[in-house]
Order: structure tokens, then C-alpha cells, then sequence
């Protein structure tokens, strides 16, 4: 149907459905923000179908939950606590201690502050004094044990920019341009005491990055900047540290970046590329970064990663400590409720924040990582280009249902080369875009058709909605291309209506009771001829013109023309029988209609200019119809068909009306009189009455006026005007 309304017009709808597409794709570039919510919906969601194996974890969280603070007493522990913890780990073989906490001011349990705080009037108070200033002080010893263990500190951005920077520990070097402005500035540092950072072996920042649309950790900032310092982050750190106590060799970091689509070297800046870190390497270990050295989380469930209680770890013996934690990474950390530092994962599980940073080693130790290449918004871009405007392309030849399933088939195929890209190969490709830009499309472009199709039918609507039988309406409706300026040469059967001594009515009427009689008659006869699926062409005064088969094709149209006209018969005897003009009264007698009805070709189509036009039919079968209705008045009979009309609907009664010369017409024209239905042909009456009328001409005059008598006898009202002029 749409193609058939959108015929000619395709070219526009086309047009404008690209045009704002293109609008479209183009804002969306400018704002990738606007999605960033739906897209990371989507890569998470891919991580709940597929999230990552954590197979043989090579790290072990020391958790300080609550059943070691019921063990232990309140948080923080005495440092004394913390040394022997670190002490019995490192003795385990622990390949490195990172602790996600930090520690940055005094021991307030350890005896010499205790001594400080005695009371003033307290018996003995010097020698108790005395006595605990004598004890061990719990942060050299916390000090002297990490200085003996693979230990890593942890510090944490300040937010002040006056705020002094971090010791650095790790060396990190770039094979490429310093674009250290890229990574996650640090304003300053809030770090452990310097006596504990100095014994350490690594010192990295617990920042989970910043940016996030809502409170899940998706990506971390594997790397952090601070006056062209470069700090790893706790987790890059312990895993550097666990290196070196695995190989005793020294390890640094080297960072990849990459200037004008050039890996490593001098970056040419005049050459017009942009700048970005790709990578960082650590031994053996490769890490794809952001370009702004952010690492995508990939992860594993939470019951994946291994968990020891910290008072498990402070109470075990010795040799099975070492069987948990040796050769390993031991990350210690909190989930305790009281000390808030849980977090909530891609997997919608609330984790503790240590949890999130034993994935980040988990996740480089076994190469399973996330990528967004720099590549992938452009592709998806123009993947969104061409999947709208395929579709915008196919929607007015396919038609909305086949466009729909053509449009899934394609969505299909995009969801299903993302979720491929994903699980094998880990890469991050955005199906959301396309689709939606591709959806938007979809939609346009249907609106649009519609709209042309609306206003099509609209114009049909207005056009014939007072001329044909709604039921050809709703058909023309959808087949509006008929409507065009011009003409077509169809089969059609014509009928003229006229009004007998009409102009002696309207002497004895006012205009304004000529035109209520003429409503009041054409009224109800208009309905006859549409409800017999006619269409009206048009009021001449007091006749009607009117004709089959146009503008959509009317089976057996002949036939059904006649019994209009016999239906129209019918009404008027109706109406003249309770006086509904109320001509009674006025002397006016009985209304009479003489009708004429031809059939066979005509021109028919939208006749006039450009801007204004009517539908009608011409042709020299519209001119023998009007000669028809013409020659009721000397024939008598009130319906005159031609005899192609009779020919073509034979099932119906006829009387030979004989051979008349028709204005216009050179040779006579054999006519008949149209005296009844099917059922009025197969009576006997009317049988009866054939065979008189035949036998009329063979009888002599003193007979004839007898047989005219037994006709008239046996005939319907409506015929004895006509028998009567056989005579």
C-alpha cells in the first residue's frame, strides 16, 4: 500500500529521513556522554552473561571483617597488631603485603602516647610512666617489620593542590612522549607516616578514578600524575613488588604511548594526530590502557576471589599460613560494615573496596582484559550511518512489516558482532548506537510515509467522500495514484437522472423550497446509486450524473446499475406516496425521474488544471447515456438502457423500446426498456408480458388496442406510460 501512496514522492521522504540522521549521528558524536549510561549498560550486562574465570588466583585478601574486630577488639588495631600480622605474613612467604589503608598518623595505643595521657593526680605516675616509655614504640616496631617484609603502602588523593607530594617509589619510564598530563592528576597526597613509607618497598594510590555515571567501578586509573611524577597504583604496585621478590631483580614500569598513529618514539605533534597511552609493561605482563591510562575492569564473581580472615591469619599455625599465603599476593584490606569502604561491581555485587584491587592483579596476571580501541567509536559510527540509511532506503519499498523484520535481522546481526568481539576477543564495540541511531531512523522515516500517506488519503477523502460508497472510499484510499491529472480509457456504465417538468415545479416553488425539494430528492437517490457502489459526478440542477467502474474497478457494473435505477424508481413512489415534498397541497401532483443508462468506454481521471480539477468521464458513452435519459420523455418509459447495457447484465427484465435516432448519432440506436429485476425476468407476468409486447407489431390495429389493454394489465405502474405509446 505505501508504495502505491508514495509513488512519485519516495525521492523526498528519502531526503529528509537521511538529512536528520545525519543530524543525528552528528550530535551524537559531539555528545558521547548522552549514551554513556545505556553503553555502559550494555558491556555490563555482557559481563553478567560472560564475567571472567579467576582460575588459580595468585592473590589473597587479608580481610579485617567482623568476626576479627569481635576477636580483636575496635578498629584501628595497635600497630603492634598490624607488625605482627605483616611479620607472620612475610615469614609465610607472601611474595608481597600491600595493606589498602593508610596510616598517617601516631600510634595512639602505643605505650609512650599511653604515658602522656595518664592523669596528673594518678599514684606512682612517673615510674608507670617511666616504665611504658621504656616498652617498645609500636610504629618503629610496625616500621622495623615492614622494612623486613615485601610490604606496599598506600596513599590517596588529598584534594588540596597545596598539598606535598607522594614519595615515589616504582621507576616509571615512557617509551614515546611524556603524556603524563593525560593521566589522573593528583592534587596532592594524604600518605602514612614517612618512617613507614621510607621501609617500604612500594608506595601506590588507592584512587578508584573519578567520572563515574553512578557509584559502579568499571575502569581504574592504573596510573596517577603529580608534577610530572607518575605513581602506580596499589595494585600495579604490589604487583611490581612481588616481582622483584620472585626475580631480586630490580622492576619498573614502562608505559607505551602513541602520537599521529605512531607506537613509541618522537612524537611529531605538527603532524596533526592525537596523543594517547596504549599500554603498560611490567616485566612480562602487557596492560592495554585507556589513553588516559585507565584499565577496564573485566571481572570475576566475588566468591572467586580468596579471603582470609585477618584473626585466621594472626591465630593459624605457621605452617599452614604458609600453605594459604606463600608465593602469593596479600592484599589487606576491610569489609567490616562499620568502616564503609564496600563498592559495587559490574556484576551488581557490593564487594570491599581491597576486593576490586585483588581483580586488578588477578586481571594482568592472566591477560583477560577489556579494550575499547580507539578505532571502535568511529567504526560504530558509520556502522549507524549505513545500517539508517539502509534501512530509510528499504522502508518504502519493503513496506513496514518487511522493514521491521529487515531492521531486526540487521540489529540482530549487530548485537551479535558485539557480544562475538566481547567474548572472544575481549574488545568493547557499542551495539547500542547503531541500533538506536538506526531505530530513530526506522521511526522517521515510518512517520514520514505516514504522513504522506495521510495526507494522500485525506485528499481522496475530501475529494469523494460525498460522490462514492464509503467501502470504495476505503479502497481508493489506499490506491490514491489514480487521482493523478489525466484521463484513462476504462469499460464504465453511465446514468443520467432527470427530474420530469421540473421547470413547471419550480414556477410554483420559492428558491429556497426549489433547493429543500431538490435535497430532499437527490438525497436519498445519491445514496441508491453509492450504495450500489456508483460514484456521483456530478448535480446538473435537478439531474444527477453518474457511472460505474471508476476510479477502481466495480464487478458486474452494468447489473448493478440498472437496479439502482430501479431502486431510484422505487424511493420516489415511496416519497410521492406520503407527500414528502408536500406537493399535494399545492397542486402539484406526483414527482416523476426519467433515467438513462449506457455502457462502454470512457475517459475517465482528474479533468482541469493543476490546482483545480474534478474527476469525471467523458466520451461519446457518456453522450448516448444523456440522449437515453433524453428520450424517456417521447418513449414513456422512465429507464432507457442501450443495448450494450442489456447486454451485459442479461439476468435482468427488458421490453424492446425499438430503434430511436439519437442527437449526435447517424444510424438509430436499438433501446430497451428496463422493467424489472432477476425474480421480475423469471415470473410468469412478466414472461407473459414479453410475448404480448413481441406479438404487437404482427397485429392488426383493431386488435392491438386490446393487446395493449392485456399488457397494460398485466404490466408494473411504471411501464404504462410506455406500453401505452405502442399503440
Amino acid at each position: 500500500m505505501l508504495k502505491r501512496i508514495l509513488k512519485g514522492k519516495t525521492p523526498y521522504v528519502l531526503a529528509i529521513s537521511a538529512g536528520v540522521t545525519v543530524i543525528a549521528l552528528l550530535f551524537s558524536l559531539s555528545r558521547p556522554d548522552l549514551l554513556l549510561p545505556l553503553q555502559n549498560l550494555v558491556f555490563d550486562s555482557y559481563q553478567q552473561l560472560k564475567p571472567r574465570d579467576a582460575g588459580q588466583s595468585a592473590v589473597v585478601v587479608v580481610d579485617v571483617d567482623e568476626s576479627s574486630i569481635k576477636a580483636r577488639g575496635q578498629w584501628p588495631w595497635p600497630r603492634a597488631v598490624l607488625a605482627e600480622l605483616t611479620g607472620r605474613l612475610g615469614r609465610a612467604g607472601a611474595a608481597a603485603i600491600a595493606f589498602d589503608m593508610v596510616f598517617s598518623e601516631p600510634d595512639r595505643t602505643t605505650p609512650a602516647y599511653l604515658a602522656g595521657q595518664l592523669p596528673a593526680n594518678m599514684p606512682n605516675r612517673e615510674a608507670v610512666a617511666a616504665a611504658l616509655k621504656s616498652l617498645p614504640d609500636n610504629d618503629a616496631v610496625f616500621s622495623e617489620t615492614i622494612a623486613n617484609s615485601p610490604t606496599v603502602l598506600a596513599f590517596f588523593d588529598s584534594g588540596d593542590q597545596r598539598g606535598q607530594a607522594a614519595r615515589k617509589i616504582a621507576g616509571v619510564s615512557w617509551l614515546g612522549e611524556d603524556l603524563s598530563s593525560l593521566l589522573e592528576p593528583l592534587q596532592g597526597s594524604i600518605a602514612s607516616m614517612p618512617a613507614l613509607v621510607d621501609a617500604a618497598r612500594g608506595h601506590g594510590h588507592i584512587s578508584l578514578g573519578p567520572g563515574q555515571t553512578d557509584d559502579v567501578v568499571r575502569r581504574v586509573p592504573l596510573f596517577a600524575a603529580q608534577g610530572g611524577n607518575v605513581y602506580p597504583s596499589l595494585a600495579a604496585e604490589a604487583l611490581r613488588v612481588a616481582l622483584e621478590t620472585a626475580t631480586g631483580q630490580r622492576q619498573s614500569f614502562l608505559l607505551v604511548t602513541t602520537f599521529a598513529g605512531r607506537e613509541g618514539g618522537d612524537a611529531d605533534r605538527a603532524s596533526g594526530g592525537a596523543a594517547a597511552i596504549t599500554m603498560a609493561r611490567l616485566g612480562n605482563f602487557t596492560m592495554p590502557l585507556t589513553k588516559k591510562g585507565m584499565l577496564d575492569l573485566y571481572y570475576a564473581p566475588a566468591g572467586q576471589t580468596d579471603f582470609l580472615s585477618a584473626d585466621t591469619a594472626l591465630s593459624s599455625p605457621a605452617d599452614l599460613l604458609a600453605e594459604r599465603v606463600g608465593g602469593k599476593i596479600v592484599l589487606i584490606g576491610t569489609s567490616a560494615a562499620g568502616l564503609r569502604d564496600i563498592r559495587i561491581t559490574t556484576l551488581r555485587e557490593a564487594v570491599p573496596g581491597v576486593a576490586i584491587h585483588a581483580q586488578v592483579i588477578d586481571q594482568i596476571m592472566q591477560g583477560a582484559f577489556l579494550n575499547r580501541p580507539d578505532w571502535a567509536p568511529g567504526a560504530e559510527a558509520v556502522l549507524a550511518a549505513v545500517l539508517s540509511l539502509v534501512i530509510i532506503a528499504a522502508l518504502p519499498f519493503l513496506g513496514v512489516l518487511s522493514a521491521a523484520a529487515f531492521g531486526a535481522a540487521c540489529a540482530g546481526a549487530v548485537l551479535a558482532i558485539s557480544w562475538w568481539a566481547f567474548s572472544r576477543h575481549g574488545l568493547l564495540i557499542d551495539p547500542l548506537f547503531p541500533l538506536l541511531l538506526s531505530l530513530t531512523a526506522y521511526f522517521l522515516t515510518t512517520l514520514l510515509l505516514y504522513t504522506f500517506a495521510d495526507r494522500e488519503r485525506r485528499f481522496v477523502r475530501t475529494a469523494f467522500r460525498h460522490y462514492i460508497a464509503p467501502s470504495l472510499l476505503t479502497r481508493l484510499e489506499e490506491n490514491p495514484e489514480a487521482l493523478k491529472l489525466g484521463g484513462e480509457i476504462r469499460d464504465m456504465t453511465l446514468m443520467f437522472m432527470d427530474v420530469r417538468n421540473f421547470t413547471a415545479i419550480s414556477e410554483k416553488l420559492t428558491p429556497e423550497e426549489l433547493v429543500t425539494f431538490l435535497n430532499d430528492l437527490l438525497s436519498p437517490l445519491s445514496d441508491i446509486i453509492q450504495r450500489h457502489d456508483g460514484a456521483i459526478d456530478k448535480y446538473i440542477g435537478d439531474s444527477i450524473m453518474a457511472f460505474w467502474n471508476a476510479p477502481l474497478d466495480v464487478e458486474d457494473h452494468a447489473r448493478k446499475a440498472c437496479l439502482a435505477a430501479l431502486e431510484m424508481l422505487e424511493e420516489v413512489e415511496r416519497l410521492n406516496k406520503r407527500d414528502a415534498f408536500g406537493f399535494k397541497a399545492r397542486g402539484l401532483g406526483e414527482v416523476a425521474i426519467g433515467i438513462g443508462i449506457n455502457t462502454g468506454p470512457g475517459c475517465v481521471g482528474n479533468l482541469g488544471s493543476s490546482t483545480r480539477f474534478d474527476y469525471s468521464v467523458v466520451g461519446d458513452t457518456v453522450n448516448v447515456a444523456a440522449r437515453l435519459e433524453t428520450a424517456t420523455k417521447e418513449t414513456g418509459a422512465p429507464i432507457l438502457v442501450s443495448a450494450q447495457t442489456a447486454a451485459e447484465a442479461p439476468q435482468l427484465a427488458y421490453l424492446p423500446a425499438g430503434k430511436l435516432e439519437l442527437k449526435g448519432k447517424s444510424q438509430a440506436q436499438e433501446v430497451f426498456a428496463l422493467a424489472g429485476d432477476a425474480n421480475d425476468k423469471e415470473s410468469s407476468a412478466f414472461q407473459a408480458l414479453a410475448r404480448m409486447v413481441d406479438d404487437l407489431s404482427s397485429l392488426p390495429a383493431a386488435k392491438r388496442k386490446k393487446a395493449i389493454g392485456d399488457c397494460l394489465a398485466a404490466a408494473k405502474p411504471y411501464l404504462h406510460s410506455f406500453l401505452s405509446r405502442l399503440a
